[in-house]
């Protein structure tokens, strides 16, 4: 007997954690018992029976079948097992394998938070910060209202998104992803072709006090609020609605910055406008509004003049609520100078003295001159010039995207190590930041109470 014990091999029970394969024995509802090397006999019962892929309801006696071991023995002295701890286990690995070979997958959007989006496969839940959505999903709102960004995040709960997995962590459980990864390749493809003076059709995905934002072909550009339409804009909502099919014309390109225009889907009305309205001439329109410079008439549906306070019926009116005019009342005024370069025109309510007159003449016909010129230049480098146009508006895009480009997180001054635990936390930038609350910070490993608190006066 002796030796018999000494010659037989040692015998190795499961241990927890590890992941085990067995044969099914039977399977009685949501309990089923699984022969272990006909060593020992494992138990899959209640919720660990539940995975995401029903395995549990395709098993029969003699099947194999992989487990998750959650206790070494129970009551029963049987080894407790999961499938659905096994299942999230291979899901880990299948993520890791993701995130590795760079795969787009497709992931169910099952709550929002002022950062961002959360998702859960197998039990998994994973993170979506606002700054790595798509274009067609970045909640745009005017001065990034927290609880608008909250509205517009959590119209997206339920939606399936294709996303890339930019950070995995098994032991820590962490799983970041990005929807805005997942369409590098087919946004650097098309904005290879595209080309100023291109028309395209978009969706409006942002309606801001400083224009539109307009997504298509995975790409978004934005339409400033001076690029709307010929006339005096005063309010980009009035031109559009969030969702709607617009055509526009692309006039810059800075990276993968791109400016639209609406308005240059129309003819220009300041070209004709020098040869209809001349200085001296008599012109009816009606008063949009009355401010300490005077009243502003419109003209046109895209051409509004100005009457200024010096020009008006008594030059001792000094308060524009003594003007004795009133907004949409239709007047009779008269053209000191319609200056076509900078899209004004200068209306009186007095007749014009020969002296206007004459000087007016000499200023119009001036800018007729450098206009002419300045087509002719154009024509002639055309390329160049619509490369280099329009900085100041690539700037806006450019501050409402980054706080700064060297830190994310604008003026706030972190240390090294901070910023790299925020940003391996999957958070980017400032507005991600200031969304997290103390009690959310907190639980980020490696951030210190001082950090926490630095961020907290920023709110």
């Amino acid at each position: 007997m002796d030796d018999l014990l000494v010659d037989s091999p040692i015998l190795k029970f499961p241990k927890p954690g590890s992941i085990v394969e067995g044969k099914v024995i039977t399977i009685r509802k949501n309990r089923v018992l699984v022969d272990l090397d006909g060593v020992s006999t494992g138990v899959i019962a209640g919720r660990e029976a539940v995975d995401s892929t029903g395995t549990v309801q395709t098993l029969n006696a003699g099947d194999d079948v992989s487990a998750f071991v959650l206790e070494p023995e129970n009551d029963e002295g049987l080894i407790v097992l999961s499938l659905r701890r096994a299942s999230q286990h291979r899901t880990w690995k299948r993520f890791v394998e993701v995130h590795d070979n760079k795969e787009v997958i497709d992931v169910k959007i099952t709550d929002a938070n002022k950062g961002g989006l959360l998702v859960e496969v197998d039990g998994i839940k994973g993170f979506l910060p606002v700054s790595q959505l798509a274009p067609k999903h970045y909640p745009r709102v005017n001065g990034a209202d927290s609880a608008k960004i909250l509205q517009r995040l959590q119209s997206l709960i339920g939606k399936t998104i294709s996303c890339r997995v930019i950070n995995v962590d098994f032991d820590t459980k962490k799983l970041v992803l990005s929807e805005k990864a997942a369409f590098y390749e087919q946004r650097k493809q098309a904005l290879a072709k595209l080309k100023i003076g291109d028309i395209i059709e978009g969706v409006v995905s942002g309606v801001v006090n400083f224009g539109l934002f307009v997504t298509f072909n995975g790409l978004e550009g934005l339409v400033h609020i001076s690029e709307i339409a010929w006339g005096h804009v005063d309010d980009p909502s009035n031109f559009a609605k969030l969702g709607d099919k617009i055509r526009v014309k692309i006039i810059g390109i800075d990276g993968e910055k791109i400016s639209l225009s609406l308005k240059k889907m129309s003819d220009n009305p300041w070209e004709e406008i020098s040869k209809q309205l001349l200085p001296g001439s008599q012109v009816k329109g009606k008063i949009t509004r009355i401010n300490e410079f005077g009243a502003f008439v419109e003209i046109s549906d895209d051409i509004n003049g100005l009457i200024h306070v010096s020009e008006l019926n008594d030059p001792r009116v000094t308060e524009s609520d003594d003007y004795n005019l009133e907004v949409g009342a239709s007047i009779h005024s008269n053209i000191i100078n319609v200056d076509v370069d900078n899209h004004r025109i200068s209306l009186s309510l007095f007749e014009l003295s020969e002296e206007q007159l004459k000087h007016a003449k000499k200023a119009q016909d001036a800018a007729k001159a450098r206009n002419k010129a300045k087509k002719a230049e154009s024509r002639k480098d055309e390329p160049k010039k619509a490369e280099s146009f329009d900085d100041k508006k690539q700037e806006v895009v450019k501050q409402e995207e980054n706080s700064s480009t060297e830190n994310p997180f604008g003026d706030l001054k972190l240390s090294k190590k901070a910023f790299e635990v925020l940003t391996g936390a999957g958070i980017s930038n400032l507005t991600d930041l200031l969304a997290k609350s103390d009690d959310e910070l907190s639980k980020i490993e490696g951030l210190t109470d001082a950090t926490i608190r630095k961020i907290s006066k920023l709110r």
